[in-house]
């Protein structure tokens, strides 16, 4: 595709690397069959190719639009269009780089700006999201249905893993002496937090100690996908230097358990690739970043030992868009637990997005809750005894419209080993 760029981008980090993968595409549409939203809505500019002919348009200096905002609004970032490309166009980078120059453009009305608002200052601040989600919980049964979907009934809490190998009575349980950093997440602590403990007990009875380091928060992806550029440079810049003292300490990884937050801090080398005081401790962060599914797939005969045959032995599998299209991480979990002996089906659409996309359901919820349906159906016909997946939104998301269990694949695990 041939640009010509305008001169407020030409010349200019954002725009060198817009113009690189705008010429990569070649117009060929096979993005359009694997893309939720162009399929919900048959129109073109709710496409890929639609997409990045309007960024094409306005990076060169076209009018900008509440229409342009409406389509790039409605695109997930699932980046399923990503693994379909033959010509390896990033669109993920690319829609970015134009939603921020939307929002600088176009204002939005007032009710959308104040929305977009609360939810960047409240999901990442952990001391705001956490008393909100206790109190949600404890009003729950009373709230509206679309609030109440929102709210996970509260969790009985399992123990930490340095109470947890004991009880259990696990014979070949070893001492820690491998150290890993666990990202704990900003909404997933309140929300599910049994997710960090199942995975903290997991790799405790493999040898490897979790570290939680308090600094740290929100990965950055919330403030990213709404808008707020600086603020979640900010964020990733704070996890950096919350992280850096135990990388220098010898780290073995960076552990993370929420596929969203790991395909953000995946690309913190290349998100302050220009930061002159950051760029070089951002790639190293990259580099140890690891999915908990890519830490486990190497524990895989250790893990089977482990394992003791419980009730669950047949589940449906969701893997999020930010695993398999985001990180190109496809096959680990299936394989990981079917050596565990658990039966593993996938739904029909298992390459497409199931709705929740970070804020998506809430600032488009009515795609969000259809995509949604169709995803918990083709689930449920696989009559599975549970559903598992490896992202805190699409387990709660999926959860809110079926009375089947939901949970993270790490919690089976967890399951299978100490019972």
């Amino acid at each position: 595709m041939q640009t010509e760029l305008a001169d407020f981008i030409r010349n200019t980090a954002d725009g060198d690397e817009a113009d690189a993968i705008l010429r990569k595409c070649v117009h060929c549409g096979f993005c359009t069959a694997t893309c939720p939203t162009y399929q919900l809505l048959g129109d073109e500019l709710d496409g890929p190719r639609g997409r990045i002919y309007l960024i094409k348009q306005m990076l060169e200096g076209g009018s900008v639009t509440r229409s342009t905002q409406l389509h790039l609004d409605r695109c997930l970032t699932c980046r399923s269009c990503e693994t379909t490309c033959p010509s390896g166009v990033q669109y993920g980078r690319l829609v970015e780089l134009g939603r921020q120059h939307v929002e600088q453009t176009v204002p939005r009305p007032l009710r959308q700006r104040l929305l977009r608002r609360v939810l960047a200052s409240v999901l990442p601040n952990s001391a705001l999201f956490a008393p909100a989600m206790r109190l949600g919980q404890l009003v729950r049964p009373f709230l509206p249905r679309r609030l109440r979907d929102k709210i996970p009934p509260r969790q009985r809490l399992l123990e930490w893993p340095d109470q947890a190998a004991a009880a259990a009575g696990l014979a070949d349980a070893r001492a820690t002496t491998r150290r890993m950093l666990l990202l704990a997440g900003c909404v997933q602590p309140a929300m599910l937090p049994n997710i960090n403990i199942a995975t903290a007990r997991v790799l405790h009875a493999l040898g490897i100690e979790t570290v939680i380091e308090p600094e740290a928060g929100c990965c950055g992806a919330i403030r990213l996908h709404l808008g707020y550029r600086d603020e979640a440079l900010d964020d990733i810049r704070r996890n950096i230097d919350a992280w850096w003292p135990h990388v220098e300490a010898g780290i073995e990884a960076i552990v993370i358990n929420a596929s969203g937050c790991g395909a953000t801090v995946k690309e913190y080398g290349h998100l302050l690739r220009n930061d002159a005081a950051y760029a070089e401790k951002a790639q190293r962060i990259t580099d140890l970043s690891r999915d908990v599914a890519e830490v486990l797939s190497g524990f895989e005969t250790e893990l089977a030992g482990l394992a003791r045959r419980r009730g669950v032995h047949t589940v449906a599998y969701h893997p999020p868009c930010t695993l398999q299209h985001g990180q190109q991480i496809r096959g680990t979990v299936e394989h990981l637990l079917a050596t565990l002996g658990v039966e593993v089906r996938l739904p029909v659409d298992s390459h497409l997005c199931c709705g929740s996309a970070g804020t998506y359901s809430v600032t488009q919820p009515s795609m969000s809750y259809t995509l949604r349906d169709r995803k918990v159906q083709n689930l449920e016909a696989l009559e599975p005894q549970m559903v598992v997946s490896g992202n805190v939104g699409c387990i709660a998301h999926l959860q809110s419209g079926t009375s089947m269990p939901v949970a993270h694949w790490v919690e089976l695990v967890e399951h299978l080993i100490y019972g």
